[in-house]
């Protein structure tokens, strides 16, 4: 069986301070930082309503990281874990995800904190954040479980995942 290829094209383009990983957060929640989006016009249309949401979730693309891995050490953890065990950039797809708090839409431009990702990422998709479908009070958390002390809080990321002679 063949497997299928999909093709997906940025709805906007997101803007940071963070122009390399290291010293990027490395969880939108453990950062005030702030961040903007400049939409593309023809996507207008598609951010009616959006004002009235706290929160929303961003889609984009992971577009300067490293190679692909199914084996890596995240950042918060000193041993090798499966890639779909963390939440490292290092990904088959590159795709990325945060929750971040949207400030202000005026336009197709949006202000929002939470920046986790690098100035210039192209992003794919916005979706509101809806407590009664996205709230869970999880029962296991893997080997995170053990960083719990440590936790995300005020964390930044080292040059593991940054592509080489770039």
């Amino acid at each position: 069986m063949a497997e299928p290829i999909f093709a997906f094209h940025p709805i906007g383009v997101i803007h940071t301070p963070f122009l390399r990983p290291a010293g990027t957060p490395i969880q939108a929640r453990a950062t005030r930082e702030r961040g903007t989006i400049g939409i593309f016009p023809r996507f207008a249309e598609g951010l009616t309503d959006l004002e009235g949401f706290s929160h929303i979730y961003l889609i984009y693309v992971l577009d300067q990281m490293v190679e692909p891995g199914l084996k890596v050490t995240p950042f918060l953890d000193g041993k090798e874990h499966g890639v779909f065990a963390t939440r490292a950039p290092k990904r088959p797809n590159p795709i990325g995800l945060s929750i971040v708090h949207l400030l202000k839409v005026e336009g197709t431009h949006l202000e929002f904190e939470g920046a986790d990702m690098l100035d210039g990422t192209p992003l794919l998709d916005i979706k509101p954040y809806v407590p009664d479908f996205d709230h869970f009070t999880p029962t296991r958390i893997g080997w995170y479980e053990q960083r719990l002390l440590g936790g995300a809080a005020s964390r930044v990321a080292d040059d593991r995942f940054e592509k080489r002679g770039t």
